[in-house]
């Protein structure tokens, strides 16, 4: 069998030393068409240019916030062959595969297919790419970083179809809701690690047999936490996480986390001390129902006088414009038997979400009260473990098959 190694060896060689600058005249026209042989994408008038773009595509709910679909499958993949006309026509009619048989929307299929720093690596061209490898966050957590050369990011409200793309797209079903398959991934990657995951009521409470999960977990739960993710003001906009000038423009640039959760003694404390945790002791639960979470920066005093912080409070300081800088679509997971969240951020330079998570760290208040530790007292942080950490580039549309600089 060769080796990862040897196949990366290989794949540089063919590239030559110019790295991924010398596909760059062949994969520039793939705006058309990766080889010039294809016809105009027919679905391009009605999707949106950016592969990130999916909130005018989700449903809402009565206080307007978007809701994401209710299941994902991740794929991290490595690529099995040498960038080429040939490659890039069949990775871009596999996307084009999905896009014909459903709608993108949460009904039918929302997806994005992102570039990994093992890509970019390979190929000589990850300085000048608009990611880096990722890095060790916390003095708490000793993730491991892995390097993929892609992900592709499934999501729908409706399980099968799920099931039906990744039959697809990765094995040898010929059709996919009626529509033939036009070309697979799998004939250009190979699939290195599958993930899954779930948001929405009712779903959690399904789960809780999972390690971290108690039985009493409601059937309202949302999340694991008990707590709605995605609030319209605690979320980046898509034009915000939109790289705005330069090779990579109208793309994004995702990090991926496995968090491990234990939430077993979170559900044995009072629902006031939950809401302090999660977001701030001058909330409410009645304000958390009504959405009104007013940013106050009150943390310090929070720490000082209470010796205890939430984390919506600091990760709500790291902001630009007053506005959030990372645009979260994270979801809980029971990969492995053990409840956690696969955390999948969009933001237009890595350092917004490296800030925020430095946010979320809390160590500058440390010194403000002898109760608040590293992860005691510390919002979140005692309830969850990061165990992977992973970046990506997601060009716009008209560039996702192999995306040079």
């Amino acid at each position: 069998m060769t080796s990862r190694r040897g196949l990366l060896l290989r794949l540089s060689t063919l590239t030559g030393a110019a790295g991924l600058s010398g596909c760059s005249s062949l994969l520039a026209r793939q705006a058309v068409s990766p080889t010039g042989d294809l016809d105009p994408n027919p679905r391009a008038d009605e999707l949106p240019m950016r592969q990130h773009a999916w909130n005018d595509a989700l449903r809402r709910d009565d206080a307007d916030n978007e809701l994401l679909p209710r299941h994902f499958r991740l794929y991290m993949l490595d690529l099995d062959v040498s960038p080429s006309d040939s490659a890039a026509e069949t990775v871009e009619l596999a996307m084009r595969t999905l896009e014909d048989a459903y709608e993108f929307n949460s009904e039918g299929l929302l997806h994005m297919l992102g570039w990994g720093t093992s890509y970019f690596d390979t190929h000589g061209s990850l300085d000048a790419s608009p990611i880096r490898s990722p890095r060790v966050l916390s003095r708490t957590d000793d993730p491991d970083l892995q390097a993929f050369d892609a992900i592709l990011v499934l999501a729908s409200d409706v399980p099968s179809q799920l099931a039906a793309a990744e039959s697809a797209m990765f094995d040898t079903r010929p059709t996919l809701a009626g529509a033939d398959v036009q070309g697979r991934l799998g004939n250009v990657f190979s699939v290195a690690d599958r993930r899954g995951g779930f948001i929405g009521e009712g779903l959690p409470a399904a789960h809780a047999d999972a390690e971290g999960v108690p039985s009493t977990i409601p059937e309202s739960a949302p999340m694991f936490s008990g707590f709605f993710s995605g609030r319209s003001g605690s979320q980046a906009s898509e034009d915000r996480v939109t790289i705005s000038d330069g090779p990579h423009a109208g793309g994004t640039t995702m990090h991926l986390s496995r968090l491990n959760e234990s939430f077993d003694n979170w559900w044995e404390l009072a629902q006031s001390e939950r809401v302090q945790r999660m977001f701030s002791a001058e909330f409410s639960q009645e304000d958390i129902d009504r959405g009104d979470l007013p940013f106050a920066d009150m943390v310090r005093e929070h720490a000082s006088e209470d010796g205890q912080v939430g984390h919506w409070e600091k990760v709500a300081r790291a902001r630009k414009d007053g506005e959030p800088i990372i645009l979260r679509r994270d979801f809980n997971t029971v990969d492995g038997g053990q409840a956690g969240i696969h955390f999948l951020s969009l933001q237009a330079h890595l350092g917004d979400f490296e800030a925020t998570r430095d946010a979320m760290n809390g160590w500058w208040l440390r010194e403000e009260h002898e109760d608040l530790r590293d992860r005691q007292n510390n919002g979140l942080l005692e309830f969850i473990e990061v165990v992977t950490r992973a970046n990506f580039y997601v060009p716009p549309r008209d560039k996702r098959a192999f995306p040079s600089t």
